[in-house]
Order: structure tokens, then C-alpha cells, then sequence
């Protein structure tokens, strides 16, 4: 059986993340995954402690976690997110909290 060249193996490429992130002084890492005309899907790893700041949601997207534990929150709610878990960005300005060294995937619909 031969792999399709755009195959990613997720759970591998989120282990190479979190080594980044646990070396860089943002303590965080990105790679973009597949991105098209309307789409793109990023894997983000957070060391335990690490933030991405509040910014604003784009037309519509959904984070699934890969691995570890995060904490997704907007001004007046927040989510607890664990491994397995997948959920709607919500259509405010939100921001993401890694409570464990974690390993995210963001798909964005880009119009």
C-alpha cells in the first residue's frame, strides 16, 4: 500500500510540535497542514502555559485537540477541551490557554 503524498500523520507531526515548542521562547509552534482555495487546516502546539491571545474568529472554523488539554474562552464563556475533542470556534474574539503541553487542529474556511 502506498501513501497518498498529501497524507499527514497527525499524532506524529504533533509530537515534532510540542519538541519545538517546548525549546522556543514563545513556547508554541505552528505548521500549516493543507490550506486551498477555501480552506486551511494548522496544527498548533502550546507547552503547558502557553497562550494564544485574544483575537478575532474568522467566517468559520473548528479546533480539534489533538493531544493535552486547553482551555478555549471568549469574554464571557470558556470550554475545557481534551484529547478527542472537537468544537466550533465560536464568532467572537476568543482566545486559547494550553493547560498541559498540547497539540491543536484548526481548520479555517477562508471566504
Amino acid at each position: 500500500m502506498t501513501t497518498h503524498p498529501d497524507v499527514t500523520q497527525v499524532d506524529a507531526a504533533a509530537a515534532e510540535l510540542i519538541e519545538e515548542a517546548l525549546r522556543h521562547d514563545a513556547r508554541r509552534a505552528a505548521r500549516t497542514l493543507v490550506t486551498g482555495a477555501s480552506q486551511r487546516a494548522t496544527l498548533i502546539a502550546l507547552a503547558e502555559g502557553a497562550e494564544l491571545a485574544e483575537h478575532d474568529s474568522p467566517p468559520a472554523a473548528t479546533l480539534y485537540i489533538v493531544t493535552g488539554r486547553v482551555r478555549l474562552h471568549t469574554e464571557d464563556h470558556s470550554w475545557t477541551l481534551e484529547r478527542g475533542q472537537l468544537v466550533c470556534i465560536p464568532p467572537q474574539r476568543h482566545g486559547l490557554s494550553a493547560l498541559a503541553d498540547s497539540a491543536v487542529l484548526l481548520t479555517v474556511a477562508l471566504h
